[in-house]
């Protein structure tokens, strides 16, 4: 993963992490040690679906640049489907609580969203790939 790449998931990991902390503290207080369970399930939950997403979003960005645009939208949307499935699927758990788990998740993905963008907004990446020869034509 190139420096750019990296710099752009830690960007966008650290501030998802630092909400998923901030969750878990506060589910635990609120519903115990379940609350704080589900808090950090939900937060690595988002952490690795959306730095897989990240990634592969970056690999197609570079290999088939022309479906960069229509593979984020795709790939925001299955995350998104893939992150309400797994409420769906852990609603009624005895593992940890429920709602803690959901509202980290909702959370920990506005989280992810906005560092990211903010990542990207930041970075300085070249759109226009430089003569390499060192000389125009």
């Amino acid at each position: 993963m190139p420096s750019n790449d990296a710099r752009i998931l830690a960007q966008a990991a650290v501030p998802t992490a630092a909400v998923g902390a901030v969750a878990a503290v506060v589910s635990g207080v609120v519903a115990g040690g379940k609350g704080a369970i589900g808090a950090v399930v939900a937060t690595v939950i988002v952490t690795l679906f959306m730095g897989i997403g990240l990634y592969v979003l970056q690999r197609t960005a570079k290999s088939l640049p022309h479906l960069f645009q229509a593979m984020g939208l795709m790939l925001y949307a299955a995350q998104i489907l893939l992150l309400f499935v797994f409420v769906a699927a852990f609603k009624n758990t005895t593992l940890f609580h429920p709602r803690a788990f959901a509202l980290t998740l909702v959370a920990a993905t506005l989280a992810w969203i906005a560092a990211q963008t903010r990542a990207h907004m930041k970075s300085k990446i070249l759109y226009v790939e430089p003569d390499k020869s060192g000389h125009s034509s």
